[in-house]
């Protein structure tokens, strides 16, 4: 049976689950969460290493900060997008005020940018804010 790694957005510890097309239960088999928890976790440098190189699946990352208007008007559909993707991918939101370091290392140079990973590499990004329905539109495309 094929696996994929998955790692938990609770204790971030790798799971590896078995591939299927929908999941009515996923739970992590050292913190016993659920991994089918799609609420955007919030990461640091080392949350995000931990979670883009260990992950078989796309994790999506929304580079904001509290004071832009735009990603604050994103947030709700980043939310509502990344309850559609449960066990597809992994949504992520990174602070660029208080995570500089990671917001140089990807030269983030507006906000919102949503960045997707695969495979522990970049393999698109999107400057501006997008609706709910852009969004699951270009993380179809990606998965």
């Amino acid at each position: 049976m094929e696996k994929v790694k998955v790692v938990c957005p609770h204790c971030r510890k790798v799971n590896a689950i078995p591939v299927k097309e929908s999941y009515a239960k996923a739970n992590c088999g050292h913190c016993k969460n659920s991994l089918l928890d799609t609420k955007p976790i919030a990461l640091d440098s080392a949350a995000f290493d931990d979670h883009v190189v260990n992950s078989d699946i796309p994790v999506i990352v929304d580079f904001w900060a509290e004071w832009c208007g735009p990603c604050k008007m994103m947030a709700p559909a980043f939310e509502k997008t990344a309850a559609s993707f449960a066990l597809k991918a992994r949504f992520a939101k990174v602070d660029t005020e208080a995570e500089q370091m990671l917001s140089s290392r990807f030269g983030i140079r507006s906000i919102p940018t949503t960045i997707a990973f695969k495979g522990n590499k970049e393999v698109d990004r999107v400057s501006g804010a997008l609706s709910a329905e852009q969004m699951q539109q270009w993380v179809r495309k990606i998965l």
